[in-house]
């Protein structure tokens, strides 16, 4: 692996770490009125799909490796184009139900 594409996989990886860190202990009512959590939630999910973007034009065999890196990919052009209709409760869904796959694949595509 280079070293631009580990640098892409620990970019996803502290992304990843950091929205778990900030919905710790919360639950959806609490991020639905929470501006500011939304905003830095959003972010990171942009961050991790840009990261994928990239990775996967530089590796596309790499990038395979993730569980539903197109669908990353296309939920961070939603948040970045289509901002004026982020749904509150589907990015809550992503971040509970898919963020902990993402975590252990990047974490082992690392350790590799």
């Amino acid at each position: 692996m280079q070293l631009e594409e580990k640098t892409l996989l620990h970019d996803v990886l502290i992304a990843a770490e950091r929205i778990k860190s900030f919905t710790h202990g919360k639950d959806f009512p609490t991020y639905q009125i929470d501006d500011m959590l939304r905003a830095a939630v959003e972010r990171q999910l942009e961050i991790i799909g840009e990261a994928l973007n990239q990775l996967s034009r530089t590796n596309p065999d790499l990038a395979g490796r993730i569980t539903e890196y197109q669908r990353i990919i296309a939920f961070r052009n939603i948040l970045i184009h289509g901002y004026a209709q982020v749904d509150n409760r589907l990015v809550w869904s992503v971040v509970n139900d898919k963020l902990p796959i993402l975590l252990v694949e990047v974490r082992r595509l690392l350790e590799e």
